[in-house]
């Protein structure tokens, strides 16, 4: 028996190749078991989408400071492989145009919009912006821990799918589907149950577990139904443990 479920690369295959950069996203990109890639979008000082996860510098690049207080220019300048392995010193953050030219017509874009507090004013419309400039509106969705972030996608970019993230489970799930337009719920994979999904699925609403790294942790979310993605840092993991 083979388990169907779409797997999603966690920032590119993480596992293999430091997080979010292109060496990572090359990777999973040209392969033909995964269908879609987990990045993680934020704004330079001078306002260009950039593929990074922590909202400072110091865990995955030799910079140190907060993302948005340095220019494209400037974060080009920094080495974002040396923390991961020798072999990969040199690797640079990629901008999302990098990723876009890169992706287009080999595998589908989860794009983690980064929005904290006041930070990256105007993020939604310049990263839907991008994506349109690229005829990638059905194959890229946008997804956000920010769920006024997802409301503001359903007013300038009502073409592209979104999904809210959640880690936990929040007893008002149905109204913050309904407020924000999202028809995805990315959750903690620790959180989802039976119920849950049967919801969600009689509903129409599409799930994403993340971010699940062990062999029976994805066995165990795969079976609740085929229409749950897992997210995973090792997508090799989820090769072996699909066939069962």
């Amino acid at each position: 028996m083979m388990l169907n479920n779409v797997c999603v690369a966690h920032r590119g295959w993480s596992g293999q190749a430091p997080e979010n950069t292109l060496a990572a996203i090359k990777m999973a990109a040209n392969h033909p078991d995964i269908a879609m890639l987990e990045i993680d979008v934020q704004l330079s000082r001078d306002g260009i989408p950039v593929i990074i996860h922590d909202y400072t510098l110091e865990r995955t690049t030799n910079g140190a400071g907060k993302v948005g207080d340095f220019t494209l220019k400037e974060l080009k300048e920094l080495d974002a492989g040396s923390w991961f392995s020798t072999a990969a010193a040199g690797e640079a953050i990629p901008t999302l145009e990098e990723v876009l030219q890169e992706t287009r017509g080999k595998v589908k874009l989860n794009l983690e919009i980064k929005r904290g507090g006041d930070w990256y004013p105007g993020i939604e419309k310049k990263v839907a912006d991008l994506v349109r400039q690229y005829a990638m509106e059905s194959d890229v969705i946008m997804t956000s821990f920010n769920h006024e972030t997802i409301h503001t996608l359903s007013k300038v970019a009502p073409s592209i799918k979104t999904g809210l993230i959640i880690y936990g489970y929040p007893a008002l799930i149905e109204e913050l589907l309904a407020y924000t337009g999202a028809s995805i719920l990315s959750m903690g994979y620790q959180y989802i149950t039976d119920n849950l999904v049967q919801s969600c699925l009689n509903h129409g609403v599409d799930l994403i577990a993340w971010t699940i790294d062990q062999p029976e942790d994805m066995q165990q979310i795969a079976r609740m139904g085929e229409r749950i993605a897992i997210c995973t840092n090792y997508p090799e993991r989820w090769f072996s443990a699909r066939e069962i």
